[in-house]
């Protein structure tokens, strides 16, 4: 191939390119991508794909060429909704090695911007697992800090249903601190991501929330642990499927129970009175179901279809910290330290 190639750009059908095998993104927008098809088709791919080149060797005896994507996976995408037969793309001379490939397309997107977090968490938990790379390696590589890619791999701690809701914006990657406080209490975790998700709980309030936890988890370490009531504790919870602390003192002592709104609290009395165990999510449940059946009725009466609802019922999730607070958060090691939540 002439030396030229490698800066030139050349027209290639669609079909022979093949998507890159090392791709971190892993979500793609239907209608982001929509819009970009629209976009394409009045104005053209402004900005060339990156592919490799090979040549196979077919059963008759001849020679085929085919092209690896490294970059523009999503104008490919958006090319072939267009319709377009052929796209524009810059061919890199020479064999790229699976780490090369890799490190490109994680460069490529986060110049983007545009990754989720979980995505880019995924990527740099492949360059330091498949290709041995350190920590502080991954960060030169993407002109990130050591303490960015450490954090940003703490994500990946969380489960799979949280990080579902992170790639899909459901909250946002600020709300993934103080749900990584509560790693050690997996049924009070739960009980925030939902918060945060139907009663649109901010970064802040989410933080204070968990603050507020860690200390208490503090506080009965310091206390003699009373084997009876941690089992009450436990029980009211499950059965009401919010948090529930119990305090002793000498006078007896007091139930603190969180409720979302006054038909909560109508069945508590329920309870109470007919001394009936309701399911264990029954609270929070109801009110995730009035969240959706409201937006699913402004759905409908905007004549949109139903199908859509489930992904745009969820508020969009609001992480209130300030620019500054967000750098200082993302290059601060052991950021998820139970002594940074000290009140």
């Amino acid at each position: 191939m002439p030396q030229f190639v490698n800066n030139a750009v050349f027209w290639v059908e669609v079909e022979k390119i093949k998507p890159n095998p090392y791709q971190p993104r892993r979500e793609f927008d239907e209608a982001k991508l929509s819009e970009l098809a629209e976009s394409i088709r009045m104005y053209g791919i402004l900005q060339p794909l990156v592919v490799t080149r090979r040549e196979i060797k077919k059963e008759d005896g001849g020679l085929a060429t085919e092209y690896e994507l490294i970059s523009g996976e999503r104008r490919l995408r958006a090319s072939r909704l267009a319709g377009l037969s052929q796209v524009p793309v810059l061919i890199r001379q020479g064999e790229e090695s699976d780490r090369e490939k890799l490190e490109l397309a994680i460069i490529e997107n986060l110049q983007r911007e545009d990754i989720n977090s979980v995505d880019r968490a995924r990527a740099f938990q492949r360059l330091a697992q498949e290709f041995g790379m350190k920590h502080a390696e991954i960060g030169k590589k993407v002109g990130k800090s050591r303490e960015y890619v450490s954090n940003t791999l703490r994500i990946l701690d969380l489960s799979d249903e949280i990080l579902a809701a992170v790639s899909q914006g459901k909250i946002s990657e600020g709300h993934t601190r103080p749900l990584l406080m509560l790693s050690g209490r997996p049924q009070e975790q739960l009980t925030l991501f939902k918060e945060i998700m139907y009663k649109k709980v901010t970064v802040r309030e989410a933080e204070n929330i968990a603050r507020r936890i860690a200390y208490d988890r503090a506080r009965k370490k310091d206390l003699v642990i009373d084997p009876e009531l941690n089992a009450l504790e436990e029980k009211l919870r499950e059965q009401l499927g919010t948090r529930v602390k119990i305090e002793r003192s000498e006078a007896g002592g007091k139930i603190l129970i969180d409720f979302f709104s006054n038909d909560d609290l109508r069945t508590l009395l329920q309870l109470m009175e007919t001394n009936k165990a309701k399911s264990s999510s029954e609270m929070l449940d109801r009110h995730i179901a009035s969240v959706e059946a409201k937006a699913i009725e402004g759905k409908v009466a905007e004549g949109q279809e139903l199908a859509a609802v489930s992904v745009e019922s969820v508020p969009e999730a609001l992480d209130d910290r300030t620019p500054q607070e967000k750098v200082i958060e993302e290059n601060t090691e052991d950021l998820y330290s139970v002594k940074n939540f000290s009140l």
